[in-house]
């Protein structure tokens, strides 16, 4: 069975070693010791949410806080190949039921994105409570997901935003019933040039280190005509995921999969 995963803050973990011990403390802590009962001489892992983990033994366990002995600190590099999901606001929280289950998954980042036939709206106070729950609700999954990196939910954006997005990316899919190429047609193309496939991107992604791919998934209303021309005339392809019409909360995971097995993540 897995260690349990529990994270700190990005820069806690640097300058240990095997043999040091680190003491956690906060709300992460607390669950620890108040919800999981962890004891002394249990195996956990300590995330620092940005590719540092820590394994370590139990030393000490004292009310809000959880010592931790060092055995191993390793830091696992970002993929070459980063996924991106680029989720449309939909209804009955299926939107953040795609950003959770992508993020088990193996999703690297979420963008919300306010399309025309998106029901929900986030507008002033609203967006910022939005957000920061998505946050939470990916941090939650990237912790039972045991994984080390924790996704980015990245600030939403409208038509204007997501264009702007595409352009930058080195490869923006659309999710769409009436494409004409299956998604692992078009990854498998890309994959092999090495590069944009139909439209370029400038090669720099989100931030720089490796190459990103977004996977554009509409509201249950789906992406209008007029999004998608303007999504490929700054350089998205369309791309069929499978014979049956898939969920808002379905089609982002379900691509995560097949895009991770394709660029070779898996």
């Amino acid at each position: 069975m897995s260690n349990p995963v529990f994270f700190t803050s990005p820069g806690t973990l640097d300058g240990l070693a095997p043999g040091s011990v680190f003491v956690l403390d906060g709300p992460e802590a607390r669950h620890a010791v108040t919800v999981k009962r962890l004891a002394v001489g249990e195996t956990v892992d300590i995330a620092d949410g940005a590719g540092k983990r820590l394994t370590g033994t139990v030393s000490a366990v004292a009310p809000g806080e959880l010592s931790v002995e060092c055995s191993v600190l390793a830091e696992e590099p970002r993929p070459g190949v980063r996924l991106v999901l680029v989720q449309a606001l939909a209804k009955g929280d299926r939107d953040e039921l795609a950003a959770e289950t992508a993020t088990e998954l193996g999703i690297d980042a979420v963008v919300p994105w306010q399309a025309e036939r998106s029901i929900v709206r986030w507008k002033a106070e609203r967006a910022a409570k939005s957000h920061a729950k998505w946050q939470s609700v990916v941090t939650a999954a990237a912790k039972q997901a045991r994984r080390a990196w924790i996704p980015e939910v990245r600030p939403a954006v409208d038509g204007a935003g997501l264009q702007a997005a595409v352009a930058a990316a080195d490869l923006a899919i659309i999710l769409h019933e009436d494409a004409v190429r299956p998604l692992r047609r078009v990854l498998e193309a890309w994959q092999g040039a090495g590069s944009a496939v139909d439209g370029p991107g400038d090669g720099s992604g989100a931030d720089s280190g490796g190459r990103e791919v977004l996977l554009i998934v509409g509201p249950e209303g789906g992406i209008s005509p007029r999004e998608v021309t303007r999504l490929c005339d700054a350089g998205a392809v369309t791309a069929l995921l499978g014979h049956h019409v898939l969920r808002s909360s379905t089609a982002g995971p379900a691509a995560t999969v097949l895009a991770s097995d394709i660029l070779g993540r898996w």
